[in-house]
């Protein structure tokens, strides 16, 4: 029988080197998670990553579990930032799941002057993808992160109603 604290550790290692190569941005796991609740299991060492990152690894499903996705939007609300929850079941390949309203905020041009920004969608409309398009999708989220200004109202930060 599998030890499941080593599994979920191993596959947050795996995420995390993921992460490193196809970003360039280093990951450790945040031991912090099994003292307090509401914290995500990766933590970006090189900068404040805009997302808290959840990390699943089960031997068999197909597709997310409700719980998983209600874990990790709890924890983005307490940390201010938006959810990426990564999952996968044995001899299938990681799924990255975001809220829908952060591509739609990536789809405004930076200083938007439209609608209300914090009338978007909620979290629990979300999309999943395959590891190379959410790695596309992030790079894309980071570098639109990069060119607002410094105004907290500009962060990369959608609702969080349930």
């Amino acid at each position: 029988m599998t030890n499941s604290r080593v599994k979920g550790r191993g596959a947050e290692y795996e995420v995390a080197r993921i992460l490193d190569i196809e970003l360039g941005l280093r990951f450790k796991r945040d031991v912090e998670q099994y003292r307090q609740a509401d914290r995500g299991d990766l933590l970006c060492v090189d900068m404040d990553f805009p997302a808290v990152i959840e990390v699943k690894r089960f031997a068999k499903g197909v597709q997310v579990k409700p719980a998983w996705w209600d874990q990790v939007t709890k924890a983005a609300k307490a940390a201010n930032k938006w959810p990426l929850l990564v999952y996968r079941y044995d001899r299938q390949d990681w799924r990255w799941r975001f809220p829908a309203s952060v591509l739609i905020e990536l789809g405004k041009p930076v200083n938007y002057l439209g609608a209300n920004p914090y009338s978007e969608l909620d979290w629990n409309y979300a999309v999943e993808m395959d590891t190379r398009t959410a790695m596309t999708l992030i790079r894309e989220l980071l570098a639109h992160e990069a060119s607002k200004t410094s105004d907290p109202k500009n962060r990369l930060m959608v609702n969080s109603q349930s």
